[in-house]
């Protein structure tokens, strides 16, 4: 059996929030991938208000683990 360290996601861990939106928009400035994670996070049904009950609040720097995986959940992995 394999211990569970050796099985975690690369996505438990806290990213920026420009690091993270970067992973989703590769080929784009930081500045750009931030605004486009931003209008995800606001258009798309119900995707806020889960951040919002993982502890999210507009314009933190980083995403905590439990909001990567409410985004990771919501989205899709990038």
């Amino acid at each position: 059996m394999e211990d569970k360290k050796t099985q975690l996601s690369p996505w438990g861990r806290a990213y920026g929030v420009t690091e993270f939106a970067q992973l989703y928009f590769p080929g784009h400035t930081p500045v750009i991938a931030y605004k486009r994670m931003w209008e995800w996070i606001r258009t798309s049904r119900g995707l806020k208000a889960k951040l919002e009950a993982a502890g999210w609040v507009k314009f933190q720097k980083l995403y905590t683990p439990k909001q990567v995986g409410v985004l990771i959940e919501h989205l899709g992995e990038p």
